[in-house]
């Protein structure tokens, strides 16, 4: 089932939250990221990457990577890709289609009948909207017949790329008159 928070996992301590706050907004764009947030809260690197590493082990924090700007890099033709394949197959060729280099994430989700028959997504980028549909082609491919259909989902705007935020000035957040 993967990783979770519980009422039983222990709460942050106070370099925990500070850790958590330091980096919640991005890693410091340096050659040693930990070194410097560990500069910033009088610790060391090894400290701050094993805390973050307990955190995520607990379910604290889910991710540590990169959430690259694609329109900003020139790609803006980004579109979902989704796939209706045998639930059996979801999880091999979703490994496949994640490797890919034109592919930045690939994901099961479940199926909503009638309305929506798809199994598989996967975000694809490309410079324009026909580099993405010549992209889809290629995971279509890829797929032969075990894909019963695909649909291309063109992206109109760029949405909110951020998960929950503590604050960090905890009393203020809460002051409501």
């Amino acid at each position: 089932m993967g990783r979770q928070y519980t009422s039983s996992t222990p709460p942050l301590d106070e370099l925990d939250r500070r850790i958590v706050i330091a980096t919640q907004a991005g890693l410091p764009l340096v050659p040693r990221p930990y070194a410097q947030i560990a500069e910033e809260l009088q610790t060391t690197a090894d400290e701050v990457m094993q805390r973050l590493r307990r955190l995520f082990e607990r379910g604290m924090i889910r991710r540590i990577g990169a959430v690259p700007n694609h329109y900003t890099l020139g790609f803006r033709g980004n579109g979902m890709t989704v796939w209706d394949l045998a639930d059996e197959r979801v999880t091999e060729y979703g490994r496949k289609i994640g490797a890919l280099d034109f592919v930045s994430h690939a994901y099961h989700r479940p199926r909503h009948p009638p309305e929506w028959r798809y199994n598989l997504f996967a975000m694809v980028h490309g410079r324009d909207r026909a580099e993405v549909l010549e992209k889809a082609q290629v995971i279509a491919g890829l797929l032969g017949d075990d894909c019963r259909a695909h649909e291309v989902l063109f992206s109109t705007r760029i949405l909110k790329k951020t998960g929950m935020r503590i604050p960090s000035n905890p009393v203020a957040s809460h002051d409501h008159v």
